[in-house]
């Protein structure tokens, strides 16, 4: 395209529009961006008044949240970074009018009916479902190459790319013997819940304290088989509430078909990601630590093997809020449109 593109957020007051806000308001291809938000008495401001994280960066109002509205200024890209019932409903017609849009939520991510059933979805609307065989997931290390011409990408969900991006390269090399089952034992900070307060997200709650949640039952489970290649009784995944406000840690323990030796695995993660602008792969002993990622985009990857070469733990690392949302959007629009991934994100 000549010129500028024009993109918006839809949803910009969560934790995810806010960093899409902070990212787009300074990225070099882009006319300024919009902002479209609920009416919270926040509609019709300043969004540097919402956010005072990205005032003087000139006055952004936040726009009201219709697709009337948004239809007004004619948009090349949006990125909705709203709950997956509202971007079931409205990109079907997004795409329609003609816009190319970034999905934060989980409204397509997923192929199998049987893993979308977690979301309740209507299965009976063809719209939303002859659009659903069209979504590109959008982890652009592993999809690349269909991003350049998808209408719509699905953005990933933030565990389930620490835990694709560990286990994809060993996976499709033929190392892990997945029938022995793989353990995923994943820790989030707390702004992975989302801005909506809830009892369990109470920082009486968080603070502290370390839980667990949704064993077997999580929404980032199917993207993890059905990208990864897993069958479900080949998967134990349990997420971990952090009493921190951001970052991720997976550690995730595999059985290998064969003994093989350190610099075996490490020649597959850094061969598979040759290239990748945002994936880093540590050298034993050195492990990724939260700390080492946050507020970056970067996926880190580190491993131990065992003595006997049989048995291997993987420790994957990433800010939830970047690489598991906003940060990788900006990331798969950069495909998009043919630019360098790390434009905007340095």
């Amino acid at each position: 395209m000549s010129g500028p593109i024009k993109t918006a957020v839809v949803g910009a007051t969560g934790y995810a529009g806010f960093e899409l806000a902070r990212l787009l308001l300074r990225h070099p291809k882009l006319a300024a961006p919009l902002f479209f938000g609920r009416d919270t008495g926040e509609t019709g401001a300043d969004l540097g008044k919402v956010f005072p994280h990205i005032s003087g960066n000139g006055a952004h109002r936040l726009l009201p949240l219709s697709l009337e509205e948004i239809e007004k200024h004619e948009l090349d890209l949006l990125f909705f970074a709203t709950p997956h019932e509202l971007s079931r409903e409205w990109i079907p017609q997004a795409i329609a009018r003609g816009l190319r849009v970034v999905d934060l939520s989980g409204a397509w991510r997923l192929k199998s009916a049987s893993h979308r059933a977690v979301y309740g979805f209507d299965e009976g609307n063809d719209s939303a479902a002859k659009l659903a065989d069209t979504a590109v997931y959008g982890l652009p290390e592993i999809h690349h190459n269909r991003l350049h011409d998808a209408r719509l990408v699905a953005n990933p969900g933030c565990y389930a790319t620490s835990v694709i991006l560990a286990l994809a390269p060993l996976v499709r090399a033929g190392l892990v013997a997945s029938d022995h089952g793989v353990v995923c034992d994943c820790k989030s900070g707390v702004s992975g819940a989302g801005k909506q307060p809830t009892p369990r997200t109470h920082f009486v709650e968080v603070a502290e304290n370390l839980s667990v949640y949704s064993a077997f039952g999580h929404r980032h489970t199917g993207e993890i088989l059905e990208q990864v290649g897993l069958g479900e009784d080949q998967l134990t995944f349990t997420p971990h509430l952090l009493p921190i406000a951001r970052g991720i840690l997976s550690t995730i323990y595999v059985r290998l078909k064969e003994p093989v030796d350190a610099a075996t695995i490490e020649q597959c993660l850094r061969n598979f990601y040759s290239g990748c602008s945002w994936v880093r792969v540590f050298s034993p002993p050195q492990l990724p630590q939260i700390q080492y990622c946050t507020r970056t985009n970067y996926c880190d990857l580190g491993f131990n093997l065992s003595p006997d070469g049989g048995r291997l733990v993987l420790v994957s690392c990433l800010d939830n809020l970047l690489k598991g949302a906003a940060g990788q959007a900006v990331q798969n629009m950069n495909v998009m449109y043919g630019w360098g991934e790390r434009e905007g994100l340095n």
